[in-house]
């Protein structure tokens, strides 16, 4: 019997990795002989470079780089590992590890001052190690600056009208008259960018970055229209600057308004006209690089879960997509979280055989959280008690 377990983290809790673990210790308690695979898997968001490089048996790179703020913050990145990957040299970054607004406390939230250069650290270590395919995430952001710093920390220098060097920020891109690109980083054109994007929003406009993305990270009404003519003078200057550009034997056209320019600030812009990376929903691109369809093949269950469980599971969470490709395959697919809403019956439609909470009864949050592991053993391991009455049957 071959029982593959593919969880995302419990989000302030456990890691998915811990969380896989709970899951077959509870299982192994009733079902001893089974064959179990552990894959952690995330949606692109928050805790996919700890998942992924899990699920790889990969490395953790940590290094100070500039904050949001333009002040020193730690962040890191994954490099993967062979076991799943292949021989290919993957990285994968989350942005908000050094740009996002976690750095930034509210009183001090300002998009107008606030840049992604730290991402753009992470991009460079990376590619100086030889990495030669990146996969960013995006989401988090404390930034609204189209990935201006981003491009600033690759050598891209962005210049005002008398030929000086553009201060960061998102308000500084209204005075931007040149983009210079000769010393961007040379190892760039031989690297692969691939961006976890799961939302459609174009780069300006009333559906736009500054508008949709910018109140949250401290935006006055009037920011935000100041934000977004900004943003629109810096794609009018990309548009005139890449024209004729070329990365990787790919010629860069506008993108301003395609779906994803607007995610994170506007680095869904940034990363396709100057890494002419490609935006895909973040769950494709997790189980396409853990080969999940293969590593489930044969399996006779999948379990896969999340901290909470409902409608939005629908909307490319990692249960839904790992129920996608299990489904594909006839394999049942059994859900686990820490809290099941009102409404989560409705997965019950899309594939997934059974949902099960963890919380044994109405606690505090805390409490919940504390107890987390000790009750995903124990509900795991009375869903394996079941699962085995049901095969002896």
């Amino acid at each position: 019997m071959k029982i593959v377990i593919a969880p995302d983290s419990f989000k302030e809790s456990l890691s998915a990795m811990e969380v896989a673990n709970e899951i077959e210790r509870g299982f192994k308690s009733v079902l001893p002989d089974a064959e179990y695979l552990k894959l952690p898997v995330a949606d692109g968001g928050e805790g996919t470079v700890q998942s992924m490089v899990d699920a790889t048996k990969g490395s953790i790179i940590e290094l100070d780089v500039i904050g949001p703020l333009g002040k020193p913050v730690s962040a890191h990145y994954g490099i993967l590992g062979n076991e799943f990957v292949g021989d290919s040299k993957t990285a994968i970054i989350e942005m908000a590890s050094a740009s996002g607004l976690h750095h930034v406390s509210v009183e001090k939230r300002d998009p107008s001052i606030t840049t992604s250069y730290g991402t753009g650290q992470l991009i460079c270590d990376a590619l100086n190690r030889g990495i030669k395919r990146i996969i960013i995430g995006l989401g988090g952001s404390a930034t609204n600056d189209g990935g201006a710093g981003m491009a600033q920390a690759l050598g891209i220098h962005l210049l005002d009208e008398s030929g000086k060097a553009l201060s960061v920020g998102g308000s500084a891109l209204s005075e931007l008259h040149t983009i210079d690109m000769k010393d961007l980083h040379p190892l760039i054109q031989r690297c692969e960018f691939i961006v976890a994007c799961d939302v459609d929003n174009p780069l300006c406009g009333d559906k736009g970055a500054s508008a949709i993305f910018g109140p949250q990270k401290g935006a006055t009404p009037e920011m935000v229209t100041s934000l977004d003519a900004a943003l629109t003078r810096y794609a009018d200057i990309i548009a005139k600057t890449v024209a004729n550009k070329q990365i990787n034997n790919t010629k860069i056209a506008d993108k301003r308004n395609t779906p994803g320019a607007g995610a994170a600030g506007g680095m869904g812009l940034g990363v396709m006209a100057f890494l002419n990376a490609t935006l895909k929903p973040g769950i494709d691109i997790v189980m396409e690089t853990v080969k999940l369809d293969e590593k489930i093949a044969g399996a006779d269950l999948v379990i896969t879960g999340e901290g909470r469980l409902d409608s939005q599971t629908l909307h490319g969470k990692t249960p839904m997509g790992v129920t996608r490709v299990a489904n594909s395959q006839g394999i049942a697919v059994i859900a686990i979280a820490g809290c099941v809403s009102d409404d989560a019956n409705m997965l019950l439609e899309h594939g997934i055989s059974a949902i099960f909470s963890i919380t044994p009864r109405a606690l505090p949050l805390e409490d919940v959280l504390a107890n987390a592991k000790h009750n995903l053993f124990t509900t795991s391991q009375n869903i394996a008690a079941l699962y085995a009455m049901k095969i002896k049957q």
